[in-house]
């Protein structure tokens, strides 16, 4: 079961996800604060870097199995096109109604 993007409970990760789903890179930027950072596995990465790569060239999508009662953990099925489709846990970090880092891994 899945859950759709606009039933996500916290407005930023909802934004955060929908921008993420359709590949829009403004959008995506728009949701993050200025400096924001992020971790892959536990090691932190280049997040401009890392969205490139992990999302708007290999067509990344996500697919949220549940959602944290503060809506700032997700569980998802995360797919592009670079490694198919995996269980992945999102921890988001908010300030100032965008996202100052997330981290994320398998779940």
């Amino acid at each position: 079961m899945t859950i759709s993007v606009d039933k996500l409970t916290e407005p930023v990760v909802r934004a955060f996800v929908a921008a993420l789903n359709a590949g829009n890179q403004e959008k995506f930027q728009n949701a993050l604060t200025p400096g924001a950072t992020m971790s892959d596995d536990g090691s932190d990465r280049d997040l401009a870097d890392w969205a490139d790569r992990e999302i708007f060239s290999s067509r990344g999508h996500m697919e949220v199995e549940s959602q944290s009662s503060d809506g700032l953990a997700l569980v998802a099925r995360y797919r592009n096109d670079t490694w198919g489709e995996m269980r992945t846990a999102w921890k988001f970090k908010v300030e100032g109604a965008k996202v100052s880092r997330f981290e994320t891994g398998q779940a």
